[in-house]
């Protein structure tokens, strides 16, 4: 069965803001985009250029069950769309493996996303993946092999990790 990333009735309302966060309130809820409340933002959005941009909630939205198992797939938290231009974004709260699981579900959420639409990258030509933690805000370094790697793994996905997401 296939699933429509792109046609949920999970997808937010288009968005201009100049600045938005994104937010996971980890209590088994989706993600949402909110101008209100800055302090519980995981990720930030910069958006200078006022370009209309959508936020479409994949985890705990969109239901992908693993082959053969009652299992759901780890999906990453959301997508910004905009322009020709696909960011998912993980949000995190912790510490520990942050990043590992960040990575791991992006990637995961990647290969369904190829799956189910064999085709979008005619549609966007900037492919990013932004694992966010808001107790790690700043820019990480990635080494040129791990961003390779990444790229080679998700076929031309860009790692950006960083809570501050620009939009370009």
């Amino acid at each position: 069965m296939s699933v429509n990333f792109f046609c949920t009735n999970c997808k937010e309302p288009v968005r201009n803001d100049s600045v938005f966060g994104l937010c996971d309130d980890q209590i088994q809820t989706k993600a949402y985009s909110t101008t209100e409340s800055p302090d519980k933002w995981n990720a930030t959005v910069r958006n200078e250029l006022r370009k209309e941009v959508a936020f479409t909630p994949l985890d705990k939205c969109l239901k992908i069950l693993k082959p053969g198992t009652a299992d759901e797939e780890s999906l990453c938290d959301g997508m910004l769309t905009f322009d020709n231009s696909l960011y998912l974004v993980e949000l995190k709260d912790k510490g520990k493996r942050w990043k590992e699981d960040a990575k791991d579900q992006l990637t995961n959420t990647i290969r369904l996303l190829k799956e189910h639409h064999p085709d979008f990258k005619s549609t966007f030509r900037y492919l990013k993946a932004y694992p966010c933690n808001r107790k790690h805000p700043h820019f990480a370094v990635i080494d040129n092999a791990e961003q390779k790697e990444f790229m080679k793994i998700t076929d031309g996905f860009r790692l950006d990790v960083n809570a501050l997401i620009t939009l370009r």
